[in-house]
């Protein structure tokens, strides 16, 4: 295996050349201002992106409707958005022959209840596992508001569009209202919408159609899927498989495939303090290094399209692995873009490049997850990066943490979601 896996360029189905297989998968931001158009930060974030090689960028979760946030400094992009603004984030993450396609996303009830009495949700149906005491009892959306929610999802796509984004993708998993769609769990409708995995795909089957219909055959349209929820009762492994084959049949660009919901957050990886992988691995470890590789060996079985794993990646040989294996077009990286911007140029130039993560502690566990650590570390990471700074790797965690209460309060560590 050489680094030409990872440097050769990839065309979509509908013309769209991808320079490298090299994709940031979305991290929440939180650089939103208080109109919920983006700050001038998130030009510098995803320029210094473009330029540290990425080939595809996704941006933060951006929301479909302001009246729906999953977070306070959400960015929302609808009809009273500034599209100036974001025509300089496009501008910015399209630099060095870069894509950057925004995700679109509508929590339901996944929005933590200092910001709504009542959210909405396929059915009225509370999280569980002690979640309702963050999370207000949703209640069921009426048919109509569906399709309104659908109608959102579209006109948001087609304003990234005219923004000069270069595609999109819809935000289908970790809990969000795609995924609450999808989830037996949480869909116990009896009408169209709900029952039949038939009827609860509906929903994404028919945001992908509206977005379709806004923007085109040519503009890419991506979509980020859980390949399990990790609950009884909840969306299936072969669930999730089919899902992908309706999609695929449909047309759609491109899968990124992750897992977990908010009740169960596979997608945060393993609890480990130091991940170490190295080009001395052995190969079933290497293979391991992604955490839904095996899930992907077995849908490229099933599905041509182009695929995306994300979750796990540390290193090049296990990057280029993957992509020799044939069960994914593209690896995911995230976090170790925010500690090193130029990772991915790092990984073109020398395939046995890595860099090993180690998870930001104060040293008090309690206090970790109350403070919610391994997420404001990464986010402050980020904000260091929108103000022209180089990101910090020995950023005090205990300093993220006090940082944090006494720029925002209490409120910063209210339930929230990457």
């Amino acid at each position: 295996m050489t680094a030409l896996n990872l440097a050769n360029s990839f065309s979509l189905a509908n013309g769209a050349n991808i320079k490298n297989r090299l994709f940031k998968s979305a991290m929440s931001e939180q650089l939103g201002d208080k109109h919920h158009n983006p700050k001038i930060g998130l030009a510098k974030l995803y320029g210094r992106w473009a330029n540290g090689g990425i080939g595809l960028a996704i941006t933060g979760n951006i929301m479909i409707d302001r009246n729906a946030l999953g977070e306070p400094k959400n960015v929302v992009l609808d009809e009273q958005s500034d599209l100036a603004e974001f025509r300089r984030w496009a501008d910015a993450g399209k630099q060095n022959n870069t894509h950057i396609w925004p995700q679109l996303n509508h929590p339901g009830k996944q929005i933590p209840s200092f910001l709504c009495e009542q959210p909405v949700a396929p059915s009225a149906i509370s999280l569980g596992r002690g979640l309702e005491k963050a999370f207000n009892q949703p209640r069921a959306l009426s048919e109509q508001e569906i399709l309104d929610i659908i109608n959102k999802f579209a006109l948001s796509a087609k304003l990234a569009k005219q923004a000069g984004f270069t595609g999109v993708q819809i935000h289908g998993a970790h809990g969000y209202l795609v995924s609450q769609f999808l989830s037996s769990r949480h869909n116990q409708r009896d009408d169209k919408w709900g029952g039949s995995l038939e009827n609860r795909m509906r929903f994404v089957l028919e945001v992908y159609k509206a977005i379709r219909a806004q923007v085109g055959v040519e503009f890419p349209i991506g979509i980020k899927l859980n390949s399990a929820d990790f609950m009884k009762g909840g969306f299936s492994e072969e669930e999730s498989m089919q899902v992908v084959q309706a999609l695929a049949d449909a047309g759609i660009d491109l899968i990124e495939i992750s897992g977990g919901t908010y009740e169960s957050p596979s997608m945060m990886g393993a609890d480990k303090k130091t991940e170490a992988n190295t080009a001395e691995q052995k190969q079933t470890t290497i293979k391991r290094e992604a955490y839904f590789l095996d899930y992907m060996e077995k849908v490229r079985k099933l599905v041509t399209s182009p695929l995306v794993v994300t979750g796990g990646f540390r290193s090049g040989v296990a990057m280029n692995h993957a992509i020799t294996s044939g069960a994914t077009d593209f690896v995911g990286i995230a976090r170790t873009t925010v500690v090193d911007p130029e990772f991915p140029n790092k990984l073109i130039a020398d395939n046995a490049h890595a860099m090993p993560l180690t998870v930001p502690t104060t040293g008090k566990p309690k206090l970790d997850r109350a403070a919610m650590v391994g997420l404001v570390w990464y986010e402050h990471q980020m904000w260091r990066i929108a103000k022209g700074k180089d990101p910090k790797p020995d950023l005090s965690a205990m300093g993220v943490v006090l940082k944090t209460m006494l720029s925002a309060g209490l409120y910063s560590f209210r339930k929230r979601r990457a």
